[in-house]
């Protein structure tokens, strides 16, 4: 894993999810699971240290591209193989990738603003951390779609900053800087995640334009589910983590067993990470809001009404 910061879905989510899914398919699979927490030297650390403890198999989702390479070289050398998990690999050539359409997350943010703003809006577009493969694509798609909107006219782009490590304390100042720059005259905001919508609804409640401004977000967290249902944040992406640990189980355990053509068969597609083609699985994302939370997030068994409620008063949540 490569930060708490990065998102809190790592932790909560995806490391319980892969560990179950490979115990679900050989209970005789020993699961190693670190968290790099924002540094990438540690990140390569861990691999290392995994490797010497017998690891077949790394499954990461790299802190940056160029550090997963590092870790694909010391995995070669030690005749394991790595999967690049939620993030890219550049550099180097791992057995597989699996991830979302991650491109397509920017393009559903920035389409839902598209889609709400009058003309003349001005849009702030706070990134999340374009050292990441993730980082990059989700800012590249809500650019594809909102570019054309920006060079006619029909949006302003007011202010934008890229966020390392998707840090919220980092987003929270840059907004505030934003928020400084326009005059708080800003009606939508591009947030990577939910943690960085969070930190934008913070700046924007300091000066009491919560629930005015248009704020996008990215996991279905349940604190990003509930500023849904309070009014401050308007939507988020959900990415099914459960679909993609248990793919990425079944990858790794065939890999673990020497099975690379088993593995390979598990994807539908490559992807050119600018080293070669990689063969990979990559699912669908989709947008959510306070509309469809019920029929996407909640009846996925990703969340629960309780936990999306929980300190909201009734009258803010009718799901």
């Amino acid at each position: 894993m490569p930060c708490s910061t990065c998102a809190d879905r790592f932790e909560s989510k995806d490391k319980p999810y892969f560990t179950d899914a490979v115990k679900a398919i050989d209970p005789t699979i020993k699961v190693i699971a670190n968290n790099a927490q924002g540094d990438a030297a540690v990140q390569l650390q861990q691999a290392e240290s995994a490797l010497t403890n017998g690891a077949k198999v790394i499954v990461v989702s790299p802190f940056t591209a160029e550090a997963g390479a590092s870790i694909v070289a010391k995995a070669d050398a030690a005749g394991a193989k790595v999967i690049a998990y939620d993030g890219a690999i550049e550099g180097a050539m791992p057995a597989a990738y699996v991830s979302f359409q991650n491109e397509k997350v920017g393009e559903l943010q920035g389409q839902y603003l598209l889609d709400k703003l009058p003309p003349g809006a001005t849009v702030a577009m706070i990134n999340g951390d374009i050292t990441s493969a993730p980082g990059r694509e989700f800012k590249a798609g809500a650019h594809k779609v909102l570019d054309p909107a920006f060079q006619s006219g029909r949006l302003k782009l007011g202010y934008e900053s890229d966020t390392p490590s998707f840090d919220p304390a980092k987003g929270q100042a840059a907004m505030e800087q934003g928020l400084t720059k326009l005059g708080d005259d800003v009606q939508g905001v591009i947030a990577p995640n939910d943690g960085l919508a969070n930190a934008v609804i913070t700046a924007l409640t300091a000066r009491k334009l919560n629930g005015k401004v248009l704020v996008t977000g990215q996991d279905a967290t349940d604190a990003g589910l509930g500023s849904i249902m309070a009014g401050n944040q308007s939507m988020t992406v959900y990415k099914s983590i459960r679909a993609e640990a248990a793919a990425t189980a079944k990858i790794a355990v065939a890999l673990a067993k020497g099975d690379q053509a088993g593995a390979t068969a598990l994807t539908t597609s490559t992807v050119d990470n600018g080293t070669g083609k990689v063969p990979a699985l990559l699912l669908d994302p989709v947008a959510v809001t306070k509309e469809n939370i019920a029929d996407v997030v909640i009846k996925d068994g990703y969340s629960s009404k309780d936990k999306i409620c929980a300190g909201l008063a009734a009258d803010q949540c009718k799901l």
